[in-house]
């Protein structure tokens, strides 16, 4: 069976809403451009802006302890900076990313709605050439649309592929195959990747990406069902190249790249 990329996705803000992409031009030892590029740092974070550096994601908001933050559809103008926030259909605030006035409004905002759970003032931060991705090294992610519906299988009730807030998302797979492919190089359009390891699950996957109700326990079931809390791999870019949606995904002998 052909496997093939059936999803692009970026996350611009750590814990805010997915970015669906039809192309993503990958780059040799990067993340996903422009994913996780900004992260918001609770009122207790040890972030400095004076010295932005890679921090754990306890620095920040996240879905794992601020599961309301899935309620929230963000839409970045990455040209502008414009970042857009909705609920329930309705625009509840919004700011320019470039500016300090506009991250501030952003930050009162989300103070507003998380009230004590900002543990103070948040505040939109970015470090460049940084992703604040769960992993200090630059990687991708990648999910197995049918490794998602064997866990399914097991949790008996329907397991939105969003939960697990991967960059790419691929079709045609074997359930779990991804994870015999850990150490090989696989080639997904134009681009090659080498898998290095499987993606420990936390409790952010309980948390329905949509409603922002904590409707699950993915880690538990995954312990209960295959013994481990694992879903998804990390892959490094060996190789840029441009990866669309569609794109053929192939395993390659170790060295052929």
């Amino acid at each position: 069976m052909t496997i093939t990329v059936s999803d692009i996705h970026r996350y611009p803000i750590k814990g805010l809403s997915h970015e669906p992409l039809e192309a993503i031009a990958l780059r040799a030892g990067d993340a996903v451009p422009g994913d996780r590029r900004y992260a918001i740092a609770h009122g207790a974070s040890r972030f400095d802006a004076a010295d932005p550096q890679w921090h754990s994601k306890r620095q920040f908001l996240m879905l794992m302890t601020n599961e309301r933050l899935a309620a929230l559809d963000t839409r970045l103008d990455h040209a502008t900076g414009q970042l857009t926030i909705q609920r329930d259909g309705r625009r509840v605030a919004g700011g320019d990313l470039n500016s300090q006035v506009g991250r501030d409004l952003i930050s009162q905002f989300l103070s507003a709605y998380l009230g004590r759970e900002a543990l103070g003032t948040p505040k939109i931060v970015e470090a460049p050439g940084i992703s604040f991705t769960d992993k200090r090294d630059p990687l991708i992610s990648i999910i197995n649309r049918a490794t998602v519906q064997d866990v399914e299988r097991v949790v008996r009730k329907p397991v939105d592929a969003l939960r697990f807030r991967g960059n790419l998302l691929i079709a045609g797979a074997d359930p779990w195959a991804e994870f015999g492919w850990i150490g090989k190089t696989v080639r997904i359009g134009e681009a090659v990747v080498r898998i290095v390891e499987r993606i420990d699950r936390c409790a952010a996957t309980n948390v329905d990406p949509t409603s922002g109700a904590r409707d699950r326990n993915i880690p538990r079931a995954l312990e209960e069902g295959f013994g481990h809390q694992d879903c998804g791999v990390y892959a490094q870019v060996l190789e840029a190249g441009t990866v669309r949606r569609g794109d053929p995904v192939a395993v390659l002998d170790q060295g052929d790249a």
